[in-house]
Formats: C-alpha cells, structure tokens, sequence
C-alpha cells in the first residue's frame, strides 16, 4: 500500500505565510533558496530532517503557480514512470512528469479522476 508522506502548500506572499504556520502552529520553517521553497517540520525530526515518531508528516510551501494552486499531498510509490501509466489508464492525466529533486528523489504531479492534483514522490535508489 502507498503511503501519503508529505503535503504541500501553496502561498502568494511566502514570507507572510511562513509567519502565520510558524505563529499558529509552532512549525519548524527552512528555505531551501535553490528551489524557491521551504521545508515545513510540522513535529520532532532527526539530524536528516525525518520524522521521530508515528502519525506526523512534514511538508513544504512553495509560491503558488501552476500546477500547485491550492494544497497537495503526495503519495510515495516505487516507481513513478509505472504510477503515471497506471493513473493515464484509470482516468488520471499527468501534469508534471517525473523530475529529480536534487539528491533525494524525483516528484511529479497527476491530476485524480475528480480534477484534484496529487503530488508523487519515489525516493532516489
């Protein structure tokens, strides 16, 4: 079973944003400026940024543009090439393939048979 394990949330004004999670919330916020985007530590993390204990996931907040226009989750699963197929033969459409993120994984973005947009991740082997 693939497992939701990250979200994502898109902001108009980035700095505003990180303020009202980081006030609200208590969230742990990191630039990451390369990517034009932030890491979102929403409980206990270890020294590589992970989750310390069950039932939490961390996120990121990135500019809202196409295709991230409200939020998004994202399932990990084995291999993203076989899920687009599998999601264009049920009713999905990809719409961002599959693309690296530096050192860590690839992510893409398919839209689900109702029009949401649902973020993919497989982690790098």
């Amino acid at each position: 079973m693939d497992k939701v394990v990250h979200f994502e949330i898109p902001a108009d004004d980035m700095k505003r944003a990180e303020k009202f999670y980081k006030e609200n919330f208590g969230w742990n916020i990191n630039l990451v400026p390369q990517f034009n985007y932030a890491i979102l530590h929403t409980g206990p993390t270890d020294e590589k940024g992970m989750t310390k204990e069950p039932g939490f996931i961390n996120g990121g907040m990135l500019k809202r543009t196409d295709p991230v226009k409200s939020p998004v989750i994202t399932i990990n699963v084995d291999s993203i090439d076989k899920s687009l197929l599998k999601i264009e033969k049920t009713g999905g459409k990809t719409i961002r393939g599959k693309l690296p993120v530096g050192d860590m994984g690839y992510a893409a973005y398919f839209l689900d048979s109702e029009g949401n947009v649902i973020g993919l991740w497989e982690n790098r082997k």
